[in-house]
């Protein structure tokens, strides 16, 4: 499989839904496979909230492959023999694009607080100016799971002649206060750590050390993205065995892999980058321009694939069916197709329990 990783810059005005504009900006990309001679086998791949360009394949001396790398690449799910994919990391992101961390050219200093607050519709829109760029009119398909499905709902509703096939996974029409209180969580230890200064911190220091109050979050979130069951399935009552059951600090497993998770993540992820694209997931609902979820709807053309996990407590598989439910209320049954998966695994899923999806996904592309 070919990859290739580039970094596009735009010297030239994002307006934005808030009203800000940023006067310029740049967006990490990666592609796989080969374009094809007229551009028609573009398949768009849109991340979840911490993830990144990055999507398949790895990189010389890295140990651990792109996010869904078991589902793109030759002849798998997403097939890199026939189809060139394309995955953007997205405006407010750490790993390339323009973020809090990049430098603002009025003052020449970084951005950090004086970032604007984005929207996915900011982030889709930035995207189609890349995809212009490139001179993809058209994409085949656009595939994306929790906040990357967000971005293909919004490709679907707001650019409804991009794409002829979009596929979404465990993700919603709009995110809920259940969503919206566990992210809650995430903030409140980010802004509330006085190593984070205001937003003003050592990005070295927090990179070597990390940041409690951010890692707290990120356990409470740990939390969202699995199940009662895949916990009790992967740690049981196991206890860490150099810890003594009777210590009052002594540690299960389970504890011992949310002290990884959560301490770790800050030294890798960027706390601003987290606030702000955590802001965007909370703010995201398709039906604000419009008076009903059926509205919105109407407006895609695209053939859709929505795909929910019964074990997702983050975005509940309900929140999905309702978009299936939108679609049959306007009469377009043909025009979508759903699927609950049956899982234990919670709203990671999508990404861990591939053999459960990539089959279905495979038979959405090959729709014309």
């Amino acid at each position: 499989m070919k990859i290739s990783t580039h970094i596009a810059h735009f010297d030239e005005p994002l307006y934005l839904e808030s009203g800000r504009i940023l006067s310029e900006f740049d967006l990490a990309y990666e592609t796989y496979g080969e374009l094809n001679t007229d551009k028609s086998n573009v398949i768009v791949v849109c991340h979840a909230l911490t993830g990144s360009h990055h999507a398949a394949g790895r990189y010389a001396n890295e140990s651990k492959a792109g996010w869904w790398d078991a589902l793109i690449g030759d002849s798998k799910g997403i097939d890199t023999t026939k189809f060139f994919v394309i995955c953007v990391n997205i405006l407010g992101s750490s790993f390339g694009s323009t973020s809090p961390l990049s430098i603002e050219p009025s003052t020449n200093k970084e951005y950090r607080l004086r970032f604007p607050v984005l929207v996915i519709s900011d982030v889709v829109k930035a995207q189609m100016k890349l995809f212009e760029r490139l001179g993809i009119r058209q994409a085949h398909a656009i595939v994306g799971g929790s906040l990357g499905g967000m971005q293909a709902l919004c490709f679907a509703i707001e650019f409804p002649n991009f794409a002829k096939n979009v596929i979404m996974l465990a993700t919603t029409y709009a995110t809920k206060p259940w969503a919206i209180a566990f992210n809650k969580i995430a903030i409140e230890g980010i802004v509330r750590d006085p190593e984070f200064k205001n937003g003003y911190y050592d990005k070295d220091d927090i990179a070597k050390n990390g940041l409690t109050g951010m890692a707290l979050g990120r356990m409470a979130g740990h939390i969202s993205f699995l199940s009662p069951y895949s916990m009790d399935d992967k740690f049981g009552r196991n206890y860490v065995e150099t810890d003594g059951l009777y210590e009052l600090l002594g540690r299960y497993e389970v504890d011992r892999y949310m002290e990884y998770n959560g301490h770790n993540f800050p030294k890798r992820f960027d706390p601003l980058s987290y606030l702000y694209i955590t802001k965007m997931m909370n703010n995201f609902d398709c039906t604000r321009h419009y008076n009903t979820l059926e509205e919105a709807m109407s407006l895609i053309k695209a053939k859709v694939l929505l795909i929910s996990f019964d074990g997702d407590i983050l975005f509940p598989s309900i929140l999905m069916k309702e978009m299936y439910d939108a679609f049959c209320n306007i009469g377009r049954k043909d025009q979508v197709k759903y699927i609950c998966i049956n899982s234990n695994y919670g709203h990671d899923a999508f990404l861990v329990e591939v053999d459960k999806i990539d089959m279905y996904i495979k038979k959405a592309l090959e729709c014309n």
